[in-house]
């Protein structure tokens, strides 16, 4: 079985949508993968996502269901200086990297700043509904692997965010999510791939091919969106 994810294109956060760098992403997206074989395509119900997936829709003649757990990560933490929310998968690094915790993919959600929020109670929600989805198709989650029930070569298409690519990989590679979250790009309309291995009969683990491609941006010409990263050196003149 194939997971691919794809994130939104260029975003235009007031409205949720796309900017027009990320409708011509979108556009750039469906011609890539026209004419590849997937079984089914699920979206984020956020209009952003929608719009992404609308071209390769069109294009296939498809529809996508929406789950609501593909929505951008929606976990909270609380700002010690403001008192009010913030989203968790975007610190500075003297917020997280001098704690350990942050790092470990057993203790993460440990970490004081963690437990501000509501981030535990929306991560493993989200890592249930993932492993619902994957029981429907045929792998059941043990341990930290899968037990293979009806061993398959389904394509599913995730057309989500981001922040929730991140924490769908850390439950199926093992890895903290903080770490994807402050230390990977996947930059708009990046293809995020992973297959099933079955090395040993009867038990499945995800591997990560492909992580935040963007072949189909090169192929048309395009040059990749910023939205994504921060600026390299303090004097520049990018996102910090």
């Amino acid at each position: 079985m194939k997971i691919v994810m794809i994130r939104h294109g260029d975003p235009d956060y007031v409205n949720d949508s796309l900017t027009p760098k990320g409708r011509r992403e979108a556009l750039a997206l469906a011609n890539y993968l026209k004419n590849k074989q997937v079984t089914k395509f699920y979206c984020s119900p956020l209009g952003r996502a929608k719009d992404t997936a609308a071209p390769t829709l069109s294009a296939t003649g498809r529809k996508a269901q929406v789950l609501d757990w593909l929505m951008e990560f929606p976990g909270y933490i609380i700002d010690e200086e403001t008192g009010k929310k913030r989203i968790p998968w975007d610190l500075i690094p003297s917020e997280w990297t001098m704690e350990p915790k942050l790092y470990d993919k057993d203790n993460w959600l440990q970490a004081d700043i963690m437990k501000t929020g509501d981030v535990r109670e929306v991560y493993d929600y989200v890592c249930r509904e993932l492993d619902g989805f994957l029981e429907d198709y045929g792998y059941v989650r043990d341990g930290a692997c899968y037990k293979v029930i009806r061993p398959n070569h389904d394509t599913v298409v995730f057309f989500c965010h981001f922040g929730i690519q991140c924490v769908l990989l850390s439950h199926l590679l093992g890895i903290s999510p903080v770490v994807l979250w402050q230390g990977t790009v996947c930059s708009p309309t990046g293809i995020t791939v992973l297959a099933t291995e079955e090395r040993e009969e009867g038990t499945a683990y995800f591997r990560c091919n492909r992580f935040g491609e963007l072949a189909h941006l090169y192929i048309d010409g395009q040059e990749p969106s910023f939205a994504a990263r921060f600026r390299e050196t303090r004097d520049d003149d990018d996102r910090f």
